[in-house]
């Protein structure tokens, strides 16, 4: 499984890396519309090769789906968290309630009791 998971990240770095050749032309890109920075005044643009917009896009989409799925996931992992506390606590309680149980017995039977117990 290993070697496939090698070869399938080999054949995607070639194929970005053919995409990245096939697109090394510089573009215009502008943070604001023509006609609404001349509005503002302000007037942002930067040449870049095509494959950097392009690769630049997906890092983006991911970086944002990344946050969004992060964000939508709230509650189920506070309700993991509570659960987890309320276990801990429940686990704490009974070792407390094993150890009063056997305060007023012989300590063989306490011995022998907890040996069942476990079985």
């Amino acid at each position: 499984m290993r070697y496939f998971r090698y070869a399938f990240l080999a054949a995607l770095g070639l194929v970005l890396v053919t995409i990245a050749l096939a697109n090394r032309a510089d573009v215009s890109v502008q943070v604001l519309p023509n006609d609404f920075a001349a509005f503002l005044g302000v007037q942002y643009a930067a040449q870049l090769p095509l494959f950097i917009v392009i690769f630049g896009g997906i890092v983006a989409g991911l970086l944002i789906g990344f946050v969004w799925e992060w964000i939508r996931e709230y509650k189920q992992r506070a309700e993991a968290n509570r659960t987890r506390k309320e276990l801990n606590g429940l686990r704490a309680e009974v070792a407390r309630l094993k150890e009063e149980k056997g305060e007023h017995k012989d300590d063989v039977l306490a011995l022998l009791e907890d040996s069942n117990a476990t079985r």
